[in-house]
């Protein structure tokens, strides 16, 4: 964390520069020539400054460790610092809208400079290096923020292009398009203020982790020493760089309570080590020998294949007493309509057709 904050604060202490001055001299030209889209344009630069100081704060809050009264850390604060941000983009956004059009009614051509031209093709250029020092930054130390501040970039790039364009048409056509080329820029706020908002609420809602990473672990659980199966595989973000999980291991039941605890142990360490998650993984005990169980579960498979889209069954047991039991868990996808009472409901009814043994199901959204 305190090499992102490095990286942040650097990065962000630029951005706060450049967007300075790109929005002293847009607004002054601007006012000073009746150019709404320019001063719309500034303005925009003037919330881009702000963010970036947002930025700073952010990390340096993200950066702290963890206490009594946060005991996962502090990352979340990005997250924060990203939904200020992108609500700051929506309000001056609003405001733009409202000049803009005014603008447009009035219908009046305004007179067009040369150096207009020149300070919004600067404007661009510079707008274009910041989006990728963003980006790289932002890949680096996995930063929401920096990410953000990416994209708020591209989009400016954009937007100053819209403006030029509709300076042109004013210059050689004689088309007051200033007020519709404001309302372009503004178009372009509020679908950056927007696409942050939702971004950074979601994060902080529990959004799920990259397929990548959930891919990474469980190939890394899968080959370790003696582990048959791994399932009910969970990550929970608590921020950029900060995750937490659980997994349930499945490995030969006779193996000694020692040999088990080890191998399980090592894995934890290998998944913190090679991906920064913090697993905790439950054992799950399986009887290789078991002919009976392992041919009961491939019937089961069997017969529920095609069942479901998605359907994952798991953690197969044969209880032997009075009455068998056969119990196993069934995963099914979140986008999946079918009720999960409906799902288990189905499962039993397979069951039945195969054996006698009564079936417990539970069924899990994944």
């Amino acid at each position: 964390m305190n090499r992102s904050k490095r990286i942040g604060d650097a990065v962000s202490a630029v951005g706060i520069c450049l967007n300075f001055l790109l929005a002293s001299a847009k607004i002054i030209f601007g006012a000073l020539f009746g150019f709404v889209s320019i001063v719309a344009d500034g303005v925009n630069n003037l919330s881009d400054m702000g963010s970036g100081i947002v930025s700073i704060v952010s990390f340096r809050i993200a950066a702290k460790p963890a206490d009594k009264e946060h005991p996962y850390g502090h990352q979340r604060a990005e997250y924060i610092a990203s939904m200020f941000i992108g609500f700051s983009v929506l309000l001056i956004a609003f405001e733009l809208l409202r000049e803009s059009i005014e603008k447009v009614i009035a219908w009046e051509t305004a007179g067009v400079s040369v150096w207009a031209f020149v300070l919004l093709a600067v404007s661009v250029g510079v707008k274009a290096v910041m989006f990728v020092i963003y980006r790289v930054a932002a890949k680096k130390i996995s930063s929401d923020v920096l990410s953000a501040s990416a994209v708020d970039s591209l989009s400016d790039c954009i937007a100053t292009t819209a403006v030029i364009v509709g300076m042109l048409i004013s210059r050689y056509a004689g088309v007051p398009f200033d007020g519709i080329a404001g309302l372009i820029v503004v178009a372009f706020i509020l679908f950056e203020g927007i696409g942050i908002v939702k971004k950074a609420s979601s994060r902080l809602l529990g959004q799920a982790p990259d397929p990548e990473l959930i891919g990474k672990v469980k190939e890394i659980l899968l080959a370790g020493e003696g582990v048959l199966g791994v399932h009910d595989l969970k990550l929970f973000r608590f921020g950029p760089q900060k995750f937490f999980g659980t997994a349930h291991i499945e490995m030969d039941a006779k193996l000694s309570s020692d040999i088990t605890h080890g191998r399980i142990d090592f894995l934890e360490r290998k998944v913190l080590a090679e991906t920064q998650v913090e697993l905790t993984a439950h054992f799950d005990p399986v009887d290789p020998s078991d002919e009976e169980a392992k041919e009961l579960e491939e019937r089961i498979r069997a017969a529920a294949e095609g069942m479901y889209d998605g359907l994952d069954l798991h953690d197969f047991r044969l209880v032997r007493g009075e009455k068998k039991k056969i119990v196993f868990e069934a995963g099914v996808p979140f986008a999946l309509k079918a009720k999960d009472c409906e799902v288990a409901a189905a499962l039993v009814s397979a069951v039945r057709l195969l054996t006698d043994a009564e079936a417990v199901v539970t069924v899990e959204r994944e």
